[in-house]
């Protein structure tokens, strides 16, 4: 079920994609992190971002693992729908989650609260990505200046 679901949703397939969760549901088997990611993802890239957050909200309802991926495209709707919003909501469960975010995710975000109007939580998430690039770039001249540990 996952390959075919991930499958339709590289190809933007939603509606295919949607009825084969639909069926998993209808024959008893458990949806988990990969099939509720690839659903989320086919929903996001046609556009529907209603669906899209529609199965996120019924995949944290049953207790299925998020992970980066599924909350980078559960926020990528939320992007598409203006819904900034929700995508303040879904950052904050994945600081909670302690879920790795990443600048795609934070430019999703901050577009979302671009086209909602709410260009106060876009400022906050580009300083923080701008604090998480200052970061990694010092994390990254901190390890290639280390003594080597093999002599």
């Amino acid at each position: 079920f996952n390959a075919a679901i991930s499958a339709w949703a590289v190809g933007a397939e939603w509606e295919k994609a949607v009825q084969l969760v639909d069926v998993m549901a209808a024959s008893k088997v458990a949806s988990n992190t990969i099939t509720c990611s690839a659903a989320i993802s086919a929903c996001e890239k046609a556009g529907r971002w209603e669906e899209a957050l529609r199965f996120f909200l019924a995949m944290t309802s049953s207790r299925v693992e998020m992970d980066t991926v599924t909350c980078g495209a559960a926020i990528a709707a939320c992007d598409i729908g203006a819904k900034w919003d929700e995508a303040v909501h879904l950052l904050r469960s994945m600081m909670i989650g302690q879920i790795e975010c990443n600048a795609i995710i934070l430019n999703a975000a901050i577009n979302a609260c671009s086209k909602g109007g709410a260009w106060e939580n876009a400022l906050h998430f580009l300083s923080e990505m701008a604090q998480g690039v200052v970061k990694s770039i010092v994390v990254r001249l901190m390890d290639s200046t280390a003594p080597s540990q093999d002599n």
